[in-house]
């Protein structure tokens, strides 16, 4: 039997993938995208999409709650989990048709099943070889593997978010941005919720002040922060789970979730037969996110070991390189001024440099704190919770970087985005009038 001959294999249907595919296909080229799960990827099925879909019912019953006593009675509000798990459905069950719909509008081939090198010139997928003048792997990430007896007792994140009944109490593993997010949407939703984290300080990579701050709200939640504990077991102890940690005490849960982050999903793609370097930290590309070792091979997205953040924008932009440097016009990621958010009530924010990363840049950075927990925009909503970290270059004015902590932030942060890519300085920046009264119009008051 012949090979199939195609202009683009993609392998993945997350948002990486389907940006290169459409927009090769649109330009008339033959185009496949395998995947062997339900199209979509991450993001829209597992990740970002139905997590913000259920952090809605914890956002209307923290709203209610910080305003009790100040006009509201929040008495009887409570999420249905069954019933927001419903609405979440309501997304999720639509998007792979929608995605596979239009692929087909653009004559994309859907392919389903995994794709794994049989040479470095042939992919199979479901039992078909085919010889693609270029693959692009955008296969995304997965929970990194934890070496401890009971491993196969934790649950994922994609668990979790299909839960039809919440338990109780839930242990999760990892102080990063999936524990924390969905801590801060359980507690709500009445669990008992326990994070540990092997190390002192959570949310690395963020501001301490802020995480400090944000780490006092999640306690007044009740959600307990066992910090410089590592589990080594999760055991079955009747009915109930037990999680063992180093120091020998064992913290009691219904669920166990990993939160322990991801890593590049590459295990199953035949990498070494198709001669494509790899390491722990994706495929190993140049910076038009080509191969090193195998020209015809490109990689977006969490699977690439690229300078880019594993965030859904990110994987877009890189899709989208990828498809103008196989199209003619060569191309690398620009990713200056990209946000990153920990989608908790409030929310945690940042974007560009902070002041250590501004000094080694060979800025002279300063930097611009504000406490706005008694601002009006977060006295109106009662969030005492707020604060803001704007980094600005002394001598040029320009905006370097920002990190925000409070409700609406992950919006004002796309403003501060805007200068960071652009170049912009506070002059700039102050100058721009908001609609008042908005959490923008706080912009002149940060910098």
């Amino acid at each position: 039997m012949s090979d199939t001959e195609l202009d683009l294999l993609v392998l993945g249907s997350g948002t990486a993938g389907v940006a290169a595919a459409a927009a090769c296909a649109a330009e008339g080229w033959r185009v496949a995208v395998a995947d062997p799960a339900p199209f979509g990827g991450t993001c829209a099925l597992r990740g970002c999409d139905p997590k913000k879909i259920l952090r809605r019912g914890a956002e209307i019953v923290d709203a209610a709650r910080l305003l009790e006593g100040r006009g509201i009675d929040p008495a009887g509000l409570a999420i249905d989990w069954a019933g927001l798990m419903a609405h979440k459905r309501g997304f999720t069950d639509a998007m792979p048709q929608r995605i596979e719909q239009h692929l087909d509008s653009l004559g994309v081939r859907i392919l389903r099943g995994a794709g794994a090198w049989a040479s470095p010139e042939v992919v199979e997928v479901a039992g078909e070889r085919i010889r693609a003048r270029h693959v692009v792997i955008a296969t995304g990430a997965v929970p990194r593997p934890l070496a401890f007896d009971g491993a196969d007792l934790v649950t994922d994140s994609t668990g979790f978010l299909e839960r039809e009944a919440l338990p109780e109490r839930i242990v999760f593993i990892g102080g990063g941005f999936i524990s924390f997010e969905f801590a801060h949407i359980a507690s709500r939703a009445g669990a008992d919720c326990t994070i540990v984290h092997r190390h002192e300080r959570p949310l690395s990579g963020y501001d301490p002040d802020l995480v400090d701050a944000l780490t006092a709200r999640t306690a007044e939640l009740g959600v307990h922060l066992e910090k410089d504990r590592d589990v080594t077991a999760v055991r079955r102890a009747g009915g109930t789970l037990e999680v063992v940690l180093d120091d020998g005490s064992v913290v009691a849960a219904d669920l166990v979730v990993h939160g322990a982050g991801r890593v590049p999903n590459t295990q199953a793609l035949g990498l070494e037969a198709g001669g494509i370097a790899h390491s722990e930290r994706g495929i190993a590309v140049d910076d038009r996110l080509r191969s090193t070792t195998n020209p015809r091979v490109f990689a977006a997205g969490d699977v690439a070991d690229s300078p880019g953040a594993p965030l859904t924008p990110v994987a877009s932009l890189e899709g989208s390189a990828v498809a103008k440097t196989l199209l003619g016009t060569d191309t690398a990621p620009n990713y200056r001024g990209i946000p990153r958010t920990v989608f908790t009530i409030p929310e945690l924010t940042r974007v560009g440099l902070d002041a250590d990363e501004a000094r080694v840049a060979g800025h002279r950075p300063r930097v611009d704190a504000s406490d706005t927990a008694e601002w009006f925009s977060n006295y109106r909503v009662g969030e005492t919770a707020a604060a803001a970290r704007v980094v600005v270059d002394e001598e040029t004015d320009v905006v370097l970087g920002a990190q925000l902590l409070g409700p609406e932030y992950a919006e004002l942060v796309n403003v501060f985005a805007l200068a960071v890519r652009l170049g912009l300085t506070t002059a700039q920046l102050g100058d721009v009038v908001m609609a008042y009264p908005t959490v923008g119009s706080d912009l002149a008051s940060l910098l």
